[in-house]
């Protein structure tokens, strides 16, 4: 029986190669000469640390086109509100990897509505579909492709 796996990943080395190239830009803008501007990332979780809120702002947008040049989808970034204080500005992005299970869910509703004989399954962070028909399993993509989920999608392990 065909099958493939909806899935949402990220690589996280090359989140890691654009926050550098973020760092090493921040480092020599000379609008940012002699602030205590930085990135630091801790596996998923990159923070933005400035002395205040519009910087935060020029150095979310220096990280979003290192992302998009190093072809990382921003639809995976959860962008939390920034925090100041007197003399410092922190903001959080998350990078998100997998399906979360009320998003799975609703997949697997979405398949079910759209009355194909095809049967999709939650499988971890991942969904699986199954059917007796490989014209059957593209529309299931064409469906997804169509549809907005606030994440990125990829189709993987097509199986004949």
């Amino acid at each position: 029986m065909p099958s493939f796996d909806i899935v949402s990943e990220v690589d996280i080395q090359e989140v890691r190669n654009a926050v550098d190239q973020a760092k090493r830009e921040v480092s020599t803008r000379f609008d940012f000469k002699g602030t205590k501007c930085s990135f630091e990332q801790n596996d998923a979780e990159i923070t933005l640390k400035g002395e205040q809120e519009f910087q935060l702002n020029q150095m979310m947008d220096i990280l979003r086109q290192k992302l998009v040049k190093r072809k990382v989808d921003l639809a995976c970034m959860d962008i939390k509100d920034p925090e100041s204080s007197l003399n410092a500005a922190i903001q959080k992005v998350v990078i998100r990897q997998g399906i979360e299970s009320d998003t799975a869910r609703k997949m697997v509703k979405m398949v079910k509505g759209a009355k194909l004989k095809v049967q999709a399954q939650i499988q971890g962070d991942q969904v699986r579909v199954t059917g007796k028909n490989r014209d059957d399993l593209q529309q299931v993509i064409a469906l997804f492709k169509n549809a907005d989920f606030d994440l990125p999608l990829q189709y993987i392990n097509f199986r004949d």
